[in-house]
């Protein structure tokens, strides 16, 4: 237990990564995290998951007293100053890309740049991958300062020392101000691509990045923290096949110790068309989308819808569990793949139709020519939406009838009525809604709780669950309607604890022992504030939650409200498009800050967003 103590805190970690794979790297200057090619490879690097056996990369000088991070202004290239009795050096991080990157079949490479600032600082550089989740031992071949091993080539400015006992590379030097050198990690396919200098390859990364990001039409005091999140989030894309992942990690726990250990390498329909609609509301995707694409060729294929997909086709869901790892903080088991692929969530029905719904008003996307695969799944969802699932948390256990899982089955009948009627497409669109008519009755019948006094988590309990405060936003009920305005007030009573909301929890019940607070549930909170007219008390939780996002503006799933310190994969999709989705609606509101019109008419056209305006 006392190794414990020696992993760093989640949001101590930086990320970096080129639209194909990322990186987490320390405020010591290692990256303990790091699969590639892709972001659904078998990690290189896994010391997050095992101090051990996991493998990382580091590089610092051989004493230092203090250390300070950054991005490079708008860009996803991460810098760290360390500061020595001897000098001062830097330390870039990133991963080249430019405006080629989504065609490359490969990613480029990993750069680590070191500069001196003063002084005359000695540094190591410790190379010891772990290739397959640390199921084997590197095969080094080389000498001299470039190695080889399995499908990857590393390079340094001197000579590496292997240390065969080890399987480790060693690198030691020392820096003069105004010296730079640096460090290379490719695949061998990279190797086939143009290779700039490392100062070349920076300068084409930071005006990559740097150009994408002042694509932001909002403006006003939170316009930092909102491009910090749309850049996080456009890290997140698998530009070959335009899929999104949830986050780029697996198994960083929900409760240290404890067993909620997922892998998030995987696209949800849910995460990312959400993830789509909080880049536009921030005015990016002027563009089609490859996601959309995507969409068409992975989702709709027939009428029953899986939840994940891998962001390729040979991409592997089968949950399996990594007994050699020891886990974050002793926190069992590790796991690769997903077995909730196996569930049935009857939501993902809204988010695919409500996804195809703001492609088409935002003229990204039309799906009248995909209408054929569209239609019946309204038809599926008019004849099973009184069936039982597992709801958007992922329960597992026995189905229920989850009050949002029927909501959002009314928002893809309502989403696929307007398609339809506006396109003159074929369907049945009177039967269609006449069940949506059905849907609506139901859940304003069998999940209200005059108990709770708020709408419930499934018709069979009375618990309380924050997925409730989207109804609002979805629009199936005005945002001050008593019954919304009494679920928002139950919500803050009994899912809220120091300004952070969870995500379900029994009125009378104490502080959820398993998990921490959800972070993305405190912006649907926010947001549903907004709604109601309550502004005031929107911007307090919002600039709360704000300051507990890491030194870097990153969040994990989410936040333990007493001590602060961020739970679960790092970082998460769902936490920062809340972030903007927050942001874009205190300024349509007209409190803080300002967007363009024809991004605020469009999200209105749409009806809803994550947590999102109207």
């Amino acid at each position: 237990m006392k190794k414990n103590s020696l992993f760093p805190p989640i949001e101590n970690y930086g990320i970096i990564g080129n639209c194909h794979t990322a990186a987490l790297i320390s405020s010591d200057g290692s990256i303990d995290w790091l699969c590639l090619p892709r972001f659904d490879s078998p990690s290189l690097f896994a010391r997050i998951l095992d101090l051990d056996r996991g493998g990382s990369w580091s590089i610092r000088p051989t004493n230092f007293s203090d250390r300070s991070r950054q991005y490079i202004y708008e860009t996803n290239v991460l810098e760290t100053i360390f500061t020595s009795a001897e000098g001062k050096i830097s330390l870039i991080d990133f991963f080249d890309i430019n405006s080629d990157a989504g065609q490359r079949a490969a990613p480029g490479r990993l750069i680590r740049l070191v500069r001196g600032i003063e002084g005359t600082v000695e540094i190591v550089s410790t190379f010891t991958p772990r290739p397959d989740y640390g199921r084997s031992l590197p095969d080094f071949d080389g000498d001299g300062n470039k190695i080889t091993f399995n499908s990857f080539t590393v390079t340094s400015p001197t000579d590496w020392k292997i240390d065969c006992a080890a399987h480790t590379l060693v690198c030691r030097l020392s820096l003069k101000a105004g010296e730079e050198i640096a460090f290379t990690l490719m695949t061998q396919e990279a190797l086939e691509l143009p290779q700039p200098t490392p100062a070349e390859a920076l300068k084409l990364t930071v005006d990559y990045w740097q150009r994408w990001a002042n694509k932001c039409t909002y403006q006003g005091v939170y316009r930092e923290t909102v491009i910090r999140s749309a850049l996080t989030l456009q890290l997140m894309t698998y530009t070959p096949t335009g899929a999104i992942i949830a986050a780029p990690t697996t198994s960083l726990p929900e409760k240290i110790g404890g067993e909620l250990n997922w892998d998030y390498r995987f696209t949800w329909i849910r995460d990312s068309s959400l993830t789509l609609y909080a880049l536009l509301l921030a005015g990016y995707l002027e563009g089609e989308h490859p996601y959309f694409d995507w969409l068409a060729r992975t989702m709709l294929k027939g009428s029953e819808i899986n939840i994940i997909h891998p962001i390729t086709e040979r991409g592997e869901l089968k949950e399996q569990k990594l007994e050699h790892l020891s886990g974050y903080r002793n926190s069992q088991p590790v796991r690769i793949g997903n077995q909730a692929a196996q569930q049935v969530q009857l939501d993902v029905y809204g988010e695919i139709l409500s996804t195809l719904h703001f492609a088409w008003k935002t003229e990204k996307y039309d799906p009248s020519q995909i209408w054929k695969q569209i239609r019946p799944l309204l038809d599926w969802v008019a004849r099973h939406w009184h069936e039982p699932d597992n709801g958007v948390w992922e329960i597992r256990g026995k189905k229920q009838h989850y009050v949002y899982s029927k909501v959002m089955l009314w928002v893809a009948l309502n989403c696929g009525i307007e398609m339809a009627k506006a396109m003159e497409l074929s369907g049945d669109t009177a039967w269609w809604q006449t069940e949506r008519e059905k849907i609506r009755a139901e859940v304003f019948d069998k999940g209200w709780s005059e108990k709770l006094g708020a709408f419930k988590q499934s018709y069979e309990n009375e618990t309380l669950d924050a997925s409730n405060l989207l109804l609002s936003i979805v629009g199936f009920i005005d945002g001050s309607d008593r019954r919304m305005i009494s679920t928002i007030d139950a919500t803050i009573t009994h899912l809220v604890t120091n300004g952070l909301c969870y995500r379900y929890r029994q009125p009378d019940s104490e502080a959820d022992s398993q998990e921490g607070a959800f972070v993305l549930c405190t912006f649907w909170l926010i947001n549903s504030l907004i709604r109601a007219g309550r502004t005031s008390e929107a911007i307090a939780y919002y600039e709360g939650i704000l300051a507990r996002s890491s030194s870097l503006g990153l969040f994990a799933e989410e936040l333990d409200p007493k001590t602060g310190a961020h739970l679960g994969n790092f970082p998460q999709a769902f936490s920062h498009l809340g972030v903007i989705s927050v942001a874009v609606s205190l300024a349509h509101a007209g409190e803080v800050g300002t967007v363009r019109s024809h991004h605020v008419e469009a999200a209105n056209a749409v009806g809803r967003c994550a947590g999102g305006i109207k």
